[in-house]
């Protein structure tokens, strides 16, 4: 079966050298290769304030807090996404408040969004599903409009682009998510980007109970309380090694996405998905929007092929209830809404079969 994910780690050759060198050095816990870990990412989305964390959810978990979200704030987001986007909103004791999304892409709708802005919200939580880009435009006009702060969860876009720059440097905080699966794993984890100095350090203090490393423990003063969210060297020096790989293997998942773009054109029963203006995909995921859906997806299995709609819709879950509210637009998305695989693990063979098996019918 050509599954829909599946992670990608270097040779045994590359990476367990340097994972050995690591284990034994004495040093396992927060440290120099998370530092240079950071560094590392930050210069690959050209923002030298990259926070690491242990997942993608601690990230979002301190953006929120960052940004000042509290009890009885509201935050709109989607209910297009992993739980962790919106679980991470009722840990700060905020409401969420959902929007719909475009019918040409599933994103966030930003005149949704617009309608839906109260003297409650105190932030929008953009999420570039399946690394299909927000329309930032409209966006970063929306934010500056009401002096509403952004919260990008590009978990699922590592390597999409607004303004040809990678994602991770346009919003005062984007969450990335290094978990199993995703386009770069560091077996798990999370980075933080953020836009200051101050808020870096800030960040620094939440992810270790609030204490500051730069000091010595005996000389420490907690301030404000922190968590237990920090990376460790394990993990960082397996992302150090990843990152050597990464234009590579996030170039195989945009080549795949496009060759999908190009080859489904005007196939009975498939509807291609649009892209925002001055975006580019990176395609964690190939989505796409298909009659009668459970039969599409029966005659890619018979076929030895992965397909799904992959994620629960979020207003689903009891812990959402007080949010219940009309989502059309998103009604009818969701009824059609696939996913194929599109990661670095097809060949061209695997490729071809797909297309060859949809253009076939069911």
């Amino acid at each position: 079966m050509i599954p829909i994910v599946k992670p990608f780690l270097p040779a045994p050759e590359e990476l367990m050298p340097a994972l050995q060198e690591t284990l034994y050095s004495g040093y396992i816990a927060e440290g120099e290769k998370v530092y240079e870990f950071e560094n590392g990412f930050g210069h690959y989305i050209d923002n030298p304030f990259a926070l690491s964390l242990n997942s993608g959810t601690a990230a979002l978990h301190i953006a929120l807090m960052l940004a000042g979200v509290g009890p009885g704030d509201e935050v709109i987001s989607t209910v297009l996404t992993a739980e962790p986007t919106n679980v991470a909103i009722k840990l700060v004791g905020a409401k969420v408040v959902w929007a719909d999304v475009q019918a040409s892409t599933g994103l966030l709708d930003p005149k949704s969004v617009r309608e839906r802005i109260t003297d409650k919200t105190k932030a929008i939580m953009l999420v570039h599903y399946a690394g299909m880009v927000c329309d930032m435009d409209e966006f970063n006009k929306i934010s500056k409009e009401f002096n509403i702060p952004i919260i990008e969860d590009a978990a699922h876009a590592l390597g999409s682009k607004y303004n040809g720059k990678v994602i991770g440097s346009n919003s005062p905080y984007t969450i990335f998510s290094l978990q199993a699966i995703k386009h770069m794993t560091t077996v798990d984890g999370g980075i933080l980007a953020l836009k200051s100095e101050e808020d870096m350090h800030k960040g620094r203090l939440l992810r270790w109970f609030g204490l500051d490393k730069k000091k010595p423990r005996l000389e420490n003063d907690i301030t404000i309380p922190g968590y237990k969210y920090h990376m460790n060297n394990v993990n960082a020096t397996v992302g150090l090694v990843q990152l050597r790989h990464i234009e590579k293997i996030v170039g195989e998942y945009i080549n795949n996405g496009k060759f999908f773009d190009e080859n489904l054109k005007n196939t009975p029963g498939v509807e291609l998905l649009e892209y925002n203006p001055n975006t580019e995909a990176s395609y964690w995921l190939y989505t796409m929007k298909v009659d009668r859906r459970e039969d599409f997806i029966k005659k890619l299995n018979d076929n030895g092929i992965s397909a799904s709609e992959l994620h629960l819709r979020n207003d689903r879950h009891s812990v959402f209830a007080e949010s219940k509210t009309e989502l059309p637009v998103f009604d009818e998305f969701y009824k059609k809404m696939v996913h194929i695989p599109c990661g670095w693990w097809l060949t061209d063979e695997d490729r071809e079969k797909i297309v060859s098996v949809i253009k076939d019918g069911w």
